[in-house]
């Protein structure tokens, strides 16, 4: 089966070309530019040029730990440094905004932390306005950059499971929500936080739905606001569904993170390993069974890389690539608005108790 399994490893790797390698710059230098980003970008040899970020020492040290030769004392000098071509934006969702919008009327091209903005008619204003500076713009939406996603992307897109008509998805583990402050007081926690991304892998392996139902819950006594179990189901025109589990409150030692695509001609399962001990993890894994090869039974491919921090590439070389070469990143703002009416219209139903259409 190795043989077999050669165009998926080539469909999967991202190799990020030379001419393609433009000076980029962060806003933001906490724990996700420090522990996925930027090990990201080093493996690739991408030219990360400055930093900055409110703290300043935060900044230094991390800046120092990675090389970086630059620290800004502030985001409004990183935009006036015409060095700069390409800013990526690690801060929280509610300040995403106004640090992009003096980032675009300085003609940088920008890769956006998920989700774009907790408003939706923020995020489609920023959407907006990048356009309109003639700049592009990305998501970090890297799950689907993952091997095991990409790779069951690949299978798919080779036919070997016919035509999916089920993508399931569950996670029972537990999520050290604690381990961030700022998380406690967000009314709104799991739908925007994490499932916004097997949400968006959904898109990318199924596409557009048409109706979702949804409801949140929390546990009861949790210091955290915001839902932290939550079931989400999609449906497609025809017979195609997804169904999304989420619990993070599992203290019972025996987690699980699955995810699984069914065929008319065979299936697709694979694990999440990130989420079995995060943010230690374990490594992933992916299987095929497919009657179009055939495998004889479930087939494992070989999966050779993590979502955290290797994915982590996937957006920032789709950005470079456009940036680069002219035409849209996998992830850029436009299609991910499409991410945020899921979520937004997931919400609304859980508030409403209703099936809600994606308009």
């Amino acid at each position: 089966m190795s043989d077999l399994f050669a165009p998926i490893r080539e469909a999967v790797s991202i190799k990020v070309k030379t001419e393609h390698k433009l000076p980029i710059a962060i806003v933001g230098a906490g724990e996700i530019a420090d522990l996925a980003h930027l090990p990201a970008y080093t493996q690739h040899g991408l030219n990360v040029v400055g930093i900055t970020d409110l703290d300043q020492d935060r900044a230094k040290d991390v800046a120092e730990r990675h090389g970086i030769p630059k620290v800004y004392a502030s985001s409004e000098e990183l935009a006036a440094d015409p060095d700069v071509a390409v800013v990526d934006i690690a801060v929280f969702p509610w300040a995403q905004y106004e640090v992009a919008i003096p980032l675009l009327d300085a003609g940088k091209d920008l890769l956006c932390q998920k989700p774009i903005s907790y408003d939706f008619a923020e995020a489609e204003r920023l959407v907006d306005y990048a356009e309109v500076k003639g700049r592009v713009m990305a998501v970090n939406q890297q799950m689907r950059f993952s091997e095991s996603m990409a790779a069951a992307k690949a299978m798919v897109d080779q036919g070997w499971i016919g035509d999916p008509f089920e993508m399931s998805w569950d996670f029972h583990v537990y999520t050290p929500w604690e381990a961030w402050d700022w998380v406690t007081d967000l009314p709104r926690l799991d739908l925007n936080q994490f499932t916004i991304h097997p949400l968006d892998s959904t898109r990318f392996i199924l596409g557009e739905p048409r109706y979702v139902y949804g409801t949140q819950a929390r546990e009861p006594g949790q210091p955290q606001a915001g839902e932290t179990r939550t079931i989400s189901v999609l449906e497609y025109p025809g017979e195609t569904r997804a169904f999304l589990r989420a619990f993070h409150k599992n203290r019972c030692n025996d987690p699980r993170a699955e995810f699984r695509i069914d065929g008319t001609e065979g299936s697709i399962r694979g694990t999440i390993g990130l989420m079995y001990d995060y943010p230690t993890g374990r490594a992933d894994t992916l299987e095929l069974n497919s009657r179009v090869i055939p495998t004889d039974g479930w087939t494992p491919y070989p999966v050779m890389t993590r979502w955290f921090p290797t994915a982590f590439i996937g957006p920032m070389a789709s950005l470079l690539e456009a940036v680069a070469k002219g035409g849209l990143p996998a992830t850029n703002g436009r299609d991910n608005l499409n991410t945020l009416r899921i979520v937004q219209a997931l919400y609304r139903s859980g508030e409403e108790h209703t099936v809600v259409e994606i308009q």
